[in-house]
């Protein structure tokens, strides 16, 4: 592999409206940042890699304890900094590139921040335009023309599938309002994931999350499909590391049997705190780690106490780090899943390229992915207009999944074309 050397770097963002307030891990976003880096390594090449910005999900109280704006602002100046780290540091592949960039990214991070205890995860996000556009500047400096070409042989057996379908998670946040989950089942969707760890104490969490269960399942409990082998809808759950005991998990998992839903439970991700040690063998359900799976030794952890999957998030933790994670469950039969940052349309398929070589999830018999973007930007459609194939088969959500051709892989979902729209933020500049 040749080795790279970044010589100028620049960084700029757009940001984007969300339809209405979008609830997690007990808070609300109301915009995202969208971020593009752009780089030019000394043999010439360019390269621009995006990202969607997602403070909430990075750190959740730094969130809660600045104004969004300024959240995205403190980000956004990390990433600067890790784009300086970058022209510093020839590397032979993004995955040594950012392994010798993050102990001095996530020192920025604290300084940027003011915080000693900033969450792994908002440097990650911080880093996930920077570990594209290194994706991208590696292939050109290789001459690789695909994404199976340009992912290492030693994590290549983690995404040796190749599926015609990936299964979309329909995401269902504290405030959707249930006539719109009625019509994403009539339009088709057959795999709800519902935002759980409602805002409030423990236990005013608890109830809130319980009474939204039960309205959700009210609502699909008797829609049908041939998308299941029960003919049934599945629920997935996801309470963003907001249950601070397994005993509260519990008394939410026997609301679900009250009221029948216990059974088209397929997983629940990561329910529990982070610091949360405790086994999850004897839940009942498959859990599925996501924010505690900080890296592969957090994730053969979280397996080792019981948990039975593990959510890769390459556009909210690096293209990078993902492949080491994929690689770490694949290694001990640990099924992987793709879940969502509300990114743009190009990110979703950059993800959709994990997701649809990682091995069918049990129990669906197809790859599964969450993208939530259609659901909650004002500007969707537009920036659905300004990914480079618009129009492909690929592109289209059709009855609750992706249906993929050859051409999906022989395109690799459109990553290695210039994107236009966000080009055009660094006129006049590189």
């Amino acid at each position: 592999m040749k080795q790279v050397q970044v010589v100028q770097t620049a960084a700029n963002f757009e940001r984007e409206k969300l339809l209405h307030p979008f609830g997690f891990k007990g808070g609300y976003l109301t915009e995202l940042w969208q971020v593009a880096a752009k780089m030019m390594s000394e043999s010439g090449h360019t390269a621009i890699g995006l990202a969607t910005q997602s403070v909430l999900y990075g750190d959740a109280d730094l969130f809660a304890q600045s104004s969004e704006a300024t959240g995205n602002a403190l980000m956004f100046v990390l990433m600067n900094k890790a784009l300086q780290r970058v022209r510093e540091t020839r590397f032979s592949t993004p995955i040594d590139l950012l392994e010798a960039i993050l102990p001095q990214v996530c020192v920025d991070a604290r300084l940027v921040t003011g915080r000693k205890d900033v969450n792994i995860n908002f440097v990650y996000n911080a880093l996930v335009s920077v570990d594209n556009a290194a994706w991208l500047l590696y292939a050109a400096e290789n001459g690789f023309q695909d994404f199976e070409q340009m992912i290492p042989a030693t994590y290549r057996p983690a995404l040796a599938s190749r599926n015609r379908q990936v299964g979309i998670l329909y995401q269902v946040s504290y405030n959707m309002p249930i006539q719109q989950l009625k019509q994403a089942a009539e339009n088709g969707y057959f795999l709800f994931k519902i935002k759980t760890g409602a805002p409030g104490s423990q236990e005013e969490m608890l109830q809130k999350d319980m009474e939204r269960l039960t309205q959700i399942h009210r609502a699909l409990k008797d829609v049908r499909t041939d998308r299941t082998s029960h003919g049934k809808v599945w629920y997935t759950l996801d309470a963003n590391a907001r249950y601070e005991k397994k005993e509260t998990l519990m008394r939410y998992l026997d609301h679900a049997r009250r009221i029948g839903a216990f059974d088209q439970i397929l997983f629940y991700e990561e329910p529990l705190v982070e610091t949360n040690d405790e086994e999850v063998h004897d839940v009942g359900i498959r859990i599925a780690a996501d924010e505690s799976a900080h890296d592969e030794g957090a994730a053969v952890r979280r397996i080792e106490q019981g948990y039975g999957a593990i959510v890769l998030k390459g556009i909210a933790k690096t293209l990078s780090l993902t492949l080491r994670i994929a690689k770490s469950a694949h290694d001990r039969n640990v099924p992987c899943l793709c879940a969502d940052l509300t990114v743009n349309p190009i990110l979703v398929d950059w993800h959709k390229n994990i997701a649809a070589r990682l091995i069918p999830f049990p129990g669906i018999d197809m790859a599964l992915m969450e993208t939530n973007g259609d659901s909650n930007y004002v500007n969707w459609a537009q920036m659905s207009a300004n990914h480079p194939y618009a129009n492909a088969h690929w592109t289209r959500r059709i009855r609750g999944a992706f249906e993929l051709g050859d051409d999906f892989y022989e395109k690799s979902g459109g990553i290695f074309v210039p994107p236009s729209q966000y080009a055009a933020l660094f006129e006049q500049k590189l």
